[in-house]
């Protein structure tokens, strides 16, 4: 039988939600889907109302990344999960070569290999708990990795690959988990792509793109290539970057989008620009991850899962714990007194606590957390 322990209420954070998958959404959030629930909710994605939402976010974020000097924000149904199929028939023209380290830094590669129209892909592969970034390769247009594997709690870094300009190739990057909490100049790739549910605090259902000129061309390229007669390129409407592109310039997506979401998103952007944009951000979650890290290292029973500091994710931590302390029994009394989500990911399969401290999370609530995990083993 588990042990029963009580979390006294003086330890415990004032917001107790640390998932690493849907983002904590904040109060102001839900005020602003109470106010849009006369004006928004409801309202066709085609009207005005629902275009300025858009508009604003697409502003907003540009504004937050300082978009370079072409490069726009493009918005899609689906999350990243549909942009790595979207980018299998609008982004890589004929071969991509992809970093593979954890279960979501492996499916945009899965993606590919199943697309009839593109060559096998190139995969250069590392160990969960490090990274490895696809180095240059004859023949290939698109270079793909992960900013941040949630999985796994690794940061990589966002750079061009060396050649890759001459190659003409293509510098597509995964930031799902990353976007908001990790420092990136969005100039170094081509597509900077993310779901709004992590940093950004709102919900899944919509993918979000930087796009450099580079990938707007690729994107109607291709789109062309598919029209001709004889073409093997498959584009079919939904995974169309051309749509979504020429639909965003709209202020608008393809087919209807989770109104709620766009509202939560614009709320979380104005918010994070009000606060110092992703300076102000990145800093915030890098001193959350910093007391976890400082915590597991110095803790007799608790060690950081990344051994290579400079690859520690600043927002999503791993900390594995000893084989004598049962993870699961500790997260269950944690989830008994009503702090969510400290779970590491399944298919990992490790001893192990997953902690989200994205931008939304309080450094302060971190500390409570870090007060009652040693609370709880002290007593188990």
């Amino acid at each position: 039988m588990a042990k029963t322990v009580t979390i006294p209420e003086s330890l415990r954070p004032h917001d107790a939600r640390f998932g690493s998958g849907p983002s904590k959404i904040r109060p102001e959030q839900i005020r602003a889907l109470e106010e849009g629930g006369a004006t928004l909710l409801g309202t066709s994605h085609r009207q005005d109302p629902v275009k300025h939402l858009v508009a604003s976010i697409r502003e907003g974020l540009s504004d937050f990344f300082s978009l370079p000097s072409g490069y726009e924000i493009v918005l899609g149904n689906g999350g990243a999960s549909a942009f790595w199929d979207l980018a299998c028939a609008s982004l890589i023209a004929r071969r991509a070569a992809f970093g593979s380290y954890g279960s979501f830094s492996a499916k945009f590669a899965q993606s590919a290999a199943s697309a009839p129209f593109l060559d096998d892909p190139v995969i250069f592969e590392a160990e969960p708990g490090s990274y490895r970034i696809p180095e240059r390769t004859e023949h290939v247009d698109a270079y793909c990795w992960a900013q941040n594997e949630t999985s796994t709690g690794v940061a990589a870094p966002v750079r061009r690959v060396e050649g890759s300009r001459e190659q003409k190739a293509l510098i597509l990057v995964d930031a799902t988990s990353g976007a908001g909490a990790l420092p990136v100049d969005v100039s170094q790739c081509d597509a900077y792509y993310f779901s709004p549910q992590k940093a950004f605090g709102s919900d899944g259902g919509l993918w979000v793109a930087a796009l450099s000129p580079a990938a707007l061309d690729r994107a109607y390229s291709l789109a062309g290539e598919a029209e001709r007669d004889g073409s093997t390129r498959w584009v079919p409407p939904f995974l169309s970057l051309r749509s979504a592109i020429e639909n965003s310039r709209k202020e608008q997506t393809l087919n209807t989008p989770a109104i709620a979401t766009l509202i939560m998103l614009a709320e979380q952007v104005r918010w994070l620009n009000a606060n110092g944009g992703l300076a102000w951000s990145t800093a915030r979650c890098a001193r959350s991850a910093n007391l976890l890290y400082q915590w597991a290292q110095a803790s007799e029973y608790a060690t950081p899962f990344v051994s290579d500091p400079q690859a520690r994710s600043h927002a999503v931590v791993t900390i594995d714990l000893d084989g004598a302390i049962d993870a699961k029994q500790v997260i269950a009394v944690l989830r008994d007194n009503g702090i969510l989500d400290t779970a590491g990911y399944r298919k990992l399969g490790r001893n192990q606590l997953r902690i989200g401290v994205f931008p939304s999370v309080e450094p302060d609530d971190v500390e409570a957390l870090i007060r009652c995990i040693d609370y709880v083993v002290e007593r188990l």
